[in-house]
């Protein structure tokens, strides 16, 4: 994936584990093998992606999914993040593009590569 210049991705430091799991779900299920799984885990990380995790995302997170009344709190970090820094997000999970509906901007993957 090509990244606009100026621009970087970035995500809550839950990433790596939601991947990890969603990895090991595809193992799991036998949709992958394990030597698939962690060749993908090994790409994944090649990805230049910013992980934010501090306090303050954090707080936020907790605080939007008290006034969104959210059942999760993993959801409203990727929300906080997009907040606090600023920008849009760019979701696949339609319940995460449902989520975010007027409380950060969304946009396109292609939007990724302009």
């Amino acid at each position: 994936m090509q990244v606009a210049p100026g621009h970087s991705l970035v995500a809550p430091s839950t990433l790596r584990s939601q991947a990890l799991q969603l990895l090991h779900e595809a193992v799991h299920d036998g949709r992958l093998t394990a030597r698939e799984a962690l060749e993908r885990h090994d790409r994944m990380t090649e990805v230049k992606i910013r992980l934010l995790g501090d306090r303050v995302s954090r707080r936020v997170a907790f605080q939007l999914a008290q006034e969104l009344s959210a059942p999760s709190t993993v959801p409203c970090e990727y929300l906080a993040v997009t907040r606090l820094q600023a920008d849009a997000l760019v979701a696949l999970d339609p319940a995460l593009a449902i989520l975010a509906d007027g409380v950060v901007p969304t946009a396109g993957l292609d939007d990724l590569a302009r």
